[in-house]
């Protein structure tokens, strides 16, 4: 591994600087994500359909395509991210939420169920003027939001 960072500057530099990117796109695009959720985002047993799958199936499936890649690259580059000066963890997240995968949707309802998540996601919301997010399959009430 040593040696592969030393005989490839270049190749480190283009990770810095794709791994800087991907950061900083982070630090703006989550939150403005979280605050442009519905309130009630999370209480459906199922993901929504959306206008585009019913609309244009093959533009769909090419956009699908184009997703699932960009989130196998981040994973695959989150990894070496881990080992190298870079947002690895975080870049493998961002991988994660572009990639499908069954049970993906109950898996996001059970990470915004945590405690903190929920906490740090209505105190974005409650800065922007935004009603919290109203979880049915959670004691919502116990929840801290300041």
């Amino acid at each position: 591994m040593i040696d592969l960072i030393q005989n490839n500057p270049d190749l480190i530099k283009w990770v810095a600087i794709v791994s800087a990117f991907i950061f900083l796109g982070t630090l703006i695009l989550v939150p403005y994500l979280i605050i442009r959720l519905p309130a009630d985002y999370f209480n459906q047993d199922e993901r929504g359909k959306t206008a585009l799958s019913t609309q244009n199936p093959p533009l769909r499936f090419l956009l699908l395509i184009l997703k699932n890649l960009a989130g196998y690259i981040l994973i695959l580059l989150g990894i070496v991210l881990i080992v190298l000066p870079g947002q690895g963890i975080l870049t493998i997240i961002v991988g994660l939420i572009l990639i499908d995968f069954p049970m993906k949707y109950r898996l996001e309802r059970w990470l915004v169920g945590r405690k903190k998540v929920l906490s740090a996601m209505n105190w974005l919301r409650k800065r922007a003027h935004k009603r919290p997010l109203k979880l049915w399959f959670i004691d919502i009430f116990t929840v801290n939001f300041h």
